[in-house]
């Protein structure tokens, strides 16, 4: 789920727009909910909203209010509509109400809601900022749904509107969002960088820098970011998130478990900010926390993502059963639209869990395709929610901790690379060097675990799923061998192919010997290449011919 937390725009809080206005007060009280959303105060936004709707129940009010609910963590796309709707009844003419609207069926999944958004723009004549502005950002809230190109045009022209005044930070904030969805990373900092000497708060500019910076796996400049962030306002709570992310990624937990403390420290109890929060404990593995904090607010959240949250964590705990129930609560419930890949993917690893267990021939074999091809679904979108194979792995006994690794052989040389590693997380080159001693030492749990964390690292590493395979093999777990290898062969670069033509040869081997008895055609298919690959190769020319008589 990390690297959700990281792409996921809508989630770095967006800045919203300075509305003028000829009494200050009312200007400031708009500007405080403002900045509640900026700094993750959903709660206290909210109910700064719904006072000033209570003073002067405006349509603009209403949009402020409804708009609150499209920006917290999980939309909650009821309780928006209810404020829009009202906010017309206001005022039949409301372009904010109208954009707000077309906001909601965009978040849902109906993409002819852009065209919608055009319209209302082109209905407003343009003449407004506020407008173009709220257009645009509804055009960059969801990852899923979204309309860079034409958020960009929109913002140009807020802008270019906005200019006679002063331009407020966050319309560039959206500017660089736009282009972050984009891929252009080098406009969306020149965007941020626009919004520094402008905003208020700095710090919401560096944890935007800090989060591009993420995404484009830049980790020492997006550090900084982040690390100029807190300095410059130690209570924002986005910061934390984003911090909480990095320390996730590079596996320091007890740092991440810091990051959240102070993310929930400074942001508030609104349900959804909460929601939020488990999530994030979720990812760092923090499973007691994140079941502590689910259980506080699941009767409190109407959403049936709840569900879904809760089936991680049952998943996480080895409850397939009850994971399934809740995974079927959330589907049933949630809009067709909500159900994402990874949801699917998770099925299928609950699946796959649920067939290892199952004695019954039939059903295991139903289970079992029923794994393979949910999987094979979040893969084919290229969804990184979760490590698939290594979940496949994790559930068909390959799971290693460091207790048992701790318990296994060891030697002078692996505790001192242990200490070398607990001091820097990321140091890829003492963390070979410790898996590479662990499998001299014969510690098979220690050797899966640290090639486990080196291909977190370096994904596309290709050795590290060899070595990992090898060592589940020497382990003795042939299913989680097996799902390692594979991941190799289909990691290896083809300008790497020639390089890498005697492992190849053994991965597909060793793939096709521990598959024989139980998949016969994917054993002679992957004996077949690896005889190919290495026509030398004794084992694979024997075994060929065994299989194939």
């Amino acid at each position: 789920m990390k690297d959700i937390m990281i792409m996921n725009v809508k989630k770095i809080a967006f800045g919203a727009a300075v509305v003028f206005f000829a009494n200050f007060s009312f200007a400031q009280t708009l500007q405080d909910g403002i900045n509640s959303i900026d700094s993750d105060k959903f709660a206290q936004a909210k109910t700064n909203f719904t006072d000033m709707i209570s003073k002067a129940p405006t349509a603009e009010n209403y949009f402020y209010l409804g708009n609150t609910f499209l920006r917290q963590g999980e939309p909650d796309f009821a309780k928006a509509t209810e404020s829009f709707n009202k906010g017309l009844a206001a005022d039949s003419k409301s372009y904010l109400n109208k954009i707000g609207l077309a906001a909601v069926k965009l978040g849902k999944g109906d993409k002819a809601a852009t065209a919608e958004i055009q319209k209302i723009v082109s209905d407003s004549r343009e003449k407004d900022a506020e407008v173009l502005f709220r257009a645009a950002e509804a055009l960059t809230l969801f990852e899923k749904n979204n309309s860079p190109d034409l958020a960009i045009q929109f913002l140009n022209k807020a802008i270019e509107r906005a200019q006679k005044k002063e331009v407020p930070a966050n319309y560039y904030y959206t500017l660089g969002d736009a282009y972050r969805l984009k891929k252009i990373p080098g406009d969306a900092m020149t965007a941020y960088d626009k919004a520094l000497p402008l905003a208020k708060n700095k710090a919401s500019v560096y944890t935007r820098m800090g989060t591009l910076w993420m995404a484009a796996q830049q980790w020492k400049l997006a550090k900084e970011n982040i690390d100029k962030a807190v300095g410059v306002d130690a209570t924002y709570a986005p910061a934390y998130k984003a911090l909480a992310a990095y320390d996730i990624k590079y596996q320091q937990n007890e740092k991440a478990t810091q990051d959240l403390i102070n993310y929930t420290k400074y942001a508030d109890e609104d349900p959804y900010t909460q929601l939020e929060i488990s999530k994030l404990y979720f990812t760092n593995e923090d499973y007691t926390n994140s079941k502590m904090v689910l259980d506080k607010i699941f009767d409190k959240i109407e959403d049936p993502i709840k569900f879904k949250l809760r089936a991680y964590q049952l998943y996480a705990e080895g409850k397939y059963a009850d994971a399934k129930q809740n995974m079927d609560s959330f589907v049933s419930q949630a809009e067709k639209s909500r159900v994402q890949p990874a949801d699917q993917g998770l099925q299928g690893l609950i699946a796959a869990g649920l067939a290892k267990d199952e004695k019954d021939a039939a059903k295991k074999t139903a289970l079992t395709t029923e794994a393979q091809q949910k999987i094979a679904i979040a893969k084919a979108a290229k969804d990184e929610t979760m490590k698939w194979d290594m979940e496949l792995a994790k559930i068909a006994g390959g799971g290693a901790s460091q207790g048992s690794a701790d318990a296994g052989p060891t030697n002078p040389t692996i505790e001192g690379l242990k200490q070398k590693v607990a001091a820097n997380a990321q140091d890829t080159d003492s963390l070979f060097k410790l898996a590479t001693a662990y499998q001299d030492a014969k510690n098979w749990n220690g050797a899966i675990l640290t090639w486990q964390k080196m291909s977190t690292l370096l994904p596309d590493w290709a050795p590290a799923y060899y070595s990992l395979g090898y060592s589940y093999q020497q382990a003795a777990n042939n299913d989680a061998a097996k799902i390692a290898y594979e991941k190799f062969i289909s990691t290896v670069k083809p300008a790497d192919m020639e390089a890498n033509k005697q492992t190849l040869a053994y991965a597909y081997f060793a793939v096709a010997y521990m598959s024989k008895d139980s998949d016969l055609a994917k054993a002679k298919d992957y004996v077949a290449k690896s005889v190919q690959l290495d026509p030398t190769y004794q084992d694979a020319v024997k075994l060929n011919g065994e299989i194939n008589k």
